[in-house]
């Protein structure tokens, strides 16, 4: 009677007291990671980017964890929930593929050239308009996507104390606060190592717990195919060009360059919330490794995240249809639903951990470009190193407060995984197609490279307007992501190429580095005598990678 009277009522967590003491413990030991990597910042250097000295294996586990925020785990719950295993998408062709490429082609480019940041690149490759426009979007969407987590945050201390949401979100936004002022990026780190195992300590209890409750996967299956259709359970199904019956309302085309390229390839190579991680390494090997250890995990995510949100769609479907929940309800609502005191302490910590993570990884990565792309770049170049690491910290609190702000704009969002995907056509999409075409062809000039990236953002964000006007556009909010994103990514190329042809390049000899085929990159920089171990094979562990993520997909063709 208990568990019929959860799945009908609202999502109130009832925590005991061990519940709440874990929490504790864990809040206090975020808390004193901060205090302990405080230590160790004694330049900007150390303070953006942990003094480039993390190992490998640091950096891949943080690149992992940094990506599960609140997207991650409510979003693609919620995703589960709505689409089904169409999730799968966004991890198959969507995340690793573009890891791998990320570690074995833009790596050396980034690590070797030495920029501190992504947006850096832009200036060292294009000059200094296209870099000030990807600073400022970059800024943007940074501040943007923090409010998502700390939204996502605030819904779990919401369902847990009975606050209200504002308080929630401000409660929630301190902490974060608290620790990256206090250690910088090697706070962020070392709490996103913690945090990805809390997090899996979390999760892997609610997916058993809750299978059991259906009657384990043949159970979920039988109750999805009844409830949702058999289509919920496929991921190709329905996706024939003029003939698209899948949930997320494209065809495979769509499917494919609009996710599995533009989408994917834009966030995971050059979102620098991610690829920061990866500046901070030691040495150029273990730069490149980083997203190719990182691409493991990420794989089986989807079992702790994806299949809560089938055993949501399967138990309180009827909630999502008549509005009592939110897709992005799923877990938390499996949580109140399944769990007993002391394992529900862990899944909320590790709810939380996810949370501050991703918000962590934001606001670290917005200090650091607003500092050292923008700050020292343009308002007050050549002061001394002592000046940016004040300024750093202050702009962190700038950051978490704008993130505040974000957070109401995120609680808007009935899907926040689609809320983002937007965002990442206006920013990502573009972004990516001005880089790989400067990566590319050395005849891209600056003027190429400015118009194509600001038209790029324009024509996305005129296709989601319009489709805001007429929702008949698109099948889904989810489809006009992936339109939008191939849009804007085509834009991008029939206009740097256009005023790239009439416009002069830059020298042959200013792009050594930064275009493939012109000058060397070391790829031995820094290197130590355990990096030529063959399980340390970038190709090997990229290979291994791409293999897995085909047999990943077979049983759900």
């Amino acid at each position: 009677m208990e568990l019929a009277a959860s799945a009908t009522e609202g999502i109130r967590l009832h925590l005991g007291w061990v519940d709440y003491v874990m929490i504790l413990v864990y809040f206090g030991v975020v808390i004193w990671i901060g205090f302990t990597a405080r230590r160790q910042v004694r330049t900007s250097m150390d303070f953006f980017l942990s003094g480039r000295s993390m190992p490998a294996w640091i950096t891949g586990l943080a690149f992992v964890s940094a990506n599960l925020g609140a997207t991650e785990i409510l979003g693609m719950a919620a995703n589960g929930a709505q689409i089904g295993m169409a999730t799968l998408h966004y991890y198959l062709i969507g995340a690793v593929p573009a890891m791998v490429f990320l570690g074995l082609v833009m790596m050396p480019f980034y690590y070797g050239s030495k920029v501190r940041s992504v947006p850096e690149f832009m200036l060292r490759r294009f000059g200094k308009a296209p870099h000030l426009v990807n600073a400022i979007a970059f800024a943007v969407s940074n501040v943007l996507i923090a409010g998502i987590n700390l939204y996502a945050m605030a819904i779990v201390i919401e369902a847990m104390l009975g606050w209200p949401e504002w308080l929630a979100i401000i409660v929630s936004a301190g902490f974060v606060l608290a620790y990256i002022t206090l250690g910088g990026l090697s706070s962020a780190i070392y709490n996103e190592v913690m945090q990805f195992f809390v997090i899996l300590a979390g999760l892997i209890p609610l997916t058993i717990v809750g299978l059991h409750r259906v009657g384990g996967w043949s159970g979920l299956t039988e109750a999805i195919k009844q409830t949702q259709g058999v289509q919920h359970l496929q991921t190709w199904a329905g996706t024939g060009i003029g003939n698209v019956t899948n949930p997320i309302g494209a065809n495979w085309l769509a499917i494919v360059l609009g996710l599995g390229f533009v989408l994917s390839f834009g966030y995971w190579t050059t979102n620098f919330t991610e690829v920061q991680r990866a500046f901070s390494a030691k040495n150029m090997s273990a730069a490149r490794r980083t997203p190719l250890i990182a691409a493991i995990p990420k794989l089986f995510i989807p079992f702790i995240v994806v299949v809560p949100g089938l055993i949501a769609a399967a138990v309180v479907g009827n909630q999502f249809a008549d509005g009592t929940l939110t897709y992005n309800d799923a877990i938390p609502k499996l949580i109140q639903m399944y769990l007993p005191t002391g394992v529900l302490g862990v899944a909320v910590t590790g709810l939380l951990a996810s949370f501050m993570a991703g918000m962590a990884a934001n606001v670290s990565s917005f200090n650091t470009v607003f500092t050292y792309d923008i700050w020292q770049r343009y308002i007050k170049p050549d002061m001394p190193d002592v000046h940016y690491l004040t300024t750093g910290r202050w702009v962190t609190v700038v950051g978490v407060v704008v993130g505040v702000g974000t957070a109401f704009l995120a609680a808007q969002a009935g899907n926040i995984m689609t809320y983002m995907q937007t965002l990442f056509s206006f920013f990502n999409a573009p972004l990516f197609a001005v880089f790989i075409l400067g990566l590319l062809w050395k005849r891209m000039t600056t003027q190429g490279a400015l118009w194509g990236y600001v038209l790029g953002i324009v024509t996305p964000t005129i296709t989601w307007i319009a489709y805001l006007v007429d929702p008949d556009l698109f099948s889904t909010a989810t489809a006009e992501t992936m339109y939008g994103a191939i849009i804007s990514f085509v834009t991008v190329i029939i206009v740097a190429v256009a005023v790239s042809m009439v416009t002069k390049p830059k020298d042959v000899s200013e792009l050594g580095g930064l275009v493939y085929g012109i000058g060397k990159i070391d790829m031995s920089a820094g290197a130590v005598a355990t990096d030529t171990a063959w399980y340390r094979s970038p190709a090997l562990l990229g290979t291994v990678a791409l293999v897995l993520c085909v047999a990943l997909y077979l049983p759900f063709l």
